[in-house]
């Protein structure tokens, strides 16, 4: 046998998952017949389902998920729990009593207080956006139910969610603050199923919660045509809303933590993720059970490939629905020092086209090598700042680095907190190529040499 013949069989026995590690084109044709992803949001949909922050079900998550990242062969996996206060869902029906009638679908929205059990019936006042409400004078509201409306449109970024998004998590505060009995507002999507979608609203100190919902957007479409004819003839709209959701006091949620150590804890540890926790509504599917193994299973390829010079660290976000409270007792705990990098999957599971950055100078090489990468799987530079997602938001503002695989958002906000967030919704070949690309990107950060690490700011 010829020495050529050697070397090519001596070649194929070479372990493949070690010559990946190397090589990004490799480790992206093992993540595309991947279904690791698939596989943890089944399960976690199916055995769990709903993860309320600070209930039972987020923490029936929090005992599936260490058992499910132990059996996957990670490192030092562990819950750092944190105490939040909690809201639970009640009882939730509208209808429109006169001049007209009608039931209408709605779902109350996170804070909302509640109406108690025999409900309330007031007239409605409507807003055609957030900025009229904000014009409504002082008082004017008193003993009324505020319906606000806006024009939010579908976009491959989720671009509109940023400035439509103001209605559901200001509206209410507002409308309280200017004497409203109650506020519904359209549903913050893009879809026209009767789902609405539900979401988490804050009231200011000072200002007593409302009760507060938000109708789905053709239940809320119907509601302006009723205003507009009744205008005709100067008729008010009533409408009878009961909810009953309440505050259940200080409960646990916590952050799910799992690692893949590296061989050199000098260069720092890389922080992916996504969130643990989903409204209660939906399944969880999209919102955040893709992103939680779409990280996972992109740093179990990494791993299985052999020891990567950084350290991954992976965390399963708790509490982020409600208010960032996983990220925050994070930062709170750890700080900026020692991590090099931060990377989060929160937006779905659509196909990834564009990567973003945010990277000191000294990584041009490390930064041209992923674009370079991720071009064979036609995913294109940016021109966007990286933020690394909302939950590595605090540790981010703390002076660490950050990429950002975008998803293709088009149909995010279709689904985004409603009861259609199930699994059958994910698209597996999908699933895989994002698998792909965030092993990529962990692949090259993992083992590359530039110096990550934030730097001390000096005192001015």
């Amino acid at each position: 046998m010829n020495m050529r013949i050697l070397a090519a069989l001596a070649a194929l026995t070479l372990p493949i998952p070690l010559l990946a590690q190397h090589d990004p084109a490799a480790l992206q044709q093992m993540a595309l017949a991947d279904d690791t992803a698939y596989g943890i949001v089944e399960d976690l949909t199916t055995e769990i389902g709903p993860r309320l922050a600070g209930t039972d079900r987020e923490a029936a998550a929090r005992e599936w998920a260490v058992e499910r990242l132990k059996a996957m062969g990670f490192s030092n996996v562990r819950v750092e729990p944190f105490d939040m206060k909690t809201w639970v869902r009640g009882i939730e029906t509208a209808e429109v009593t006169a001049p007209y009638t009608g039931a209408m679908h709605i779902s109350a929205l996170g804070n909302s207080a509640s109406t108690g059990p025999r409900g309330l019936e007031a007239e409605i006042v409507y807003f055609a956006t957030m900025a009229d409400l904000d014009a409504a004078p002082d008082g004017s509201l008193k003993g009324k139910i505020a319906f606000v409306s806006h024009k939010m449109t579908r976009t491959q970024t989720g671009a509109s969610y940023g400035q439509f998004g103001d209605v559901r998590r200001r509206g209410p505060n507002i409308a309280a603050s200017k004497g409203a009995a109650a506020i519904v507002i359209r549903s913050v999507g893009t879809d026209y199923h009767r789902n609405p979608h539900t979401g988490g609203t804050n009231f200011a100190e000072g200002v007593s919660p409302i009760p507060a919902a938000a109708l789905s957007i053709p239940d809320a479409e119907n509601l302006e045509r009723m205003i507009r004819r009744a205008a005709r003839d100067n008729r008010p709209v009533k409408m009878k809303l009961v909810l009953t959701p309440r505050q259940i006091g200080t409960t646990q949620s916590g952050n799910v933590i799992a690692e893949v150590p590296g061989s050199d804890p000098a260069a720092g540890m890389i922080l992916i993720g996504g969130h643990l926790d989903s409204w209660d509504l939906g399944t969880g599917a999209i919102d955040d059970g893709a992103g939680v193994a779409i990280s996972a299973a992109a740093a179990k390829l990494v791993m299985d490939a052999g020891i990567p010079k950084r350290t991954i660290r992976v965390v399963w976000w708790g509490a982020e629905e409600v208010g960032i409270f996983g990220g925050k007792a994070y930062a709170e705990k750890h700080g900026a020092a020692g991590h090099a990098l931060a990377m989060e999957s929160d937006f779905g599971a659509g196909r990834i086209w564009q990567v973003d950055f945010r990277l000191p100078d000294s990584a041009a090489a490390m930064q041209t090598k992923i674009v370079e990468a991720l071009a064979s799987m036609g995913i294109g530079r940016g021109r966007g700042v990286a933020s690394g997602g909302p939950d590595h938001g605090p540790i981010v503002a703390l002076g660490v680095n950050a990429i950002d695989l975008q998803q293709d958002g088009t149909d995010y906000f279709d689904l985004h907190h409603t009861p259609d967030d199930t699994l059958d919704k994910i698209d597996p070949q999908m699933l895989r190529q994002n698998v792909a690309a965030w092993a990529t990107v962990l692949g090259i950060v993992a083992n590359d040499p530039a110096d990550l690490l934030p730097k001390a700011k000096v005192a001015e």
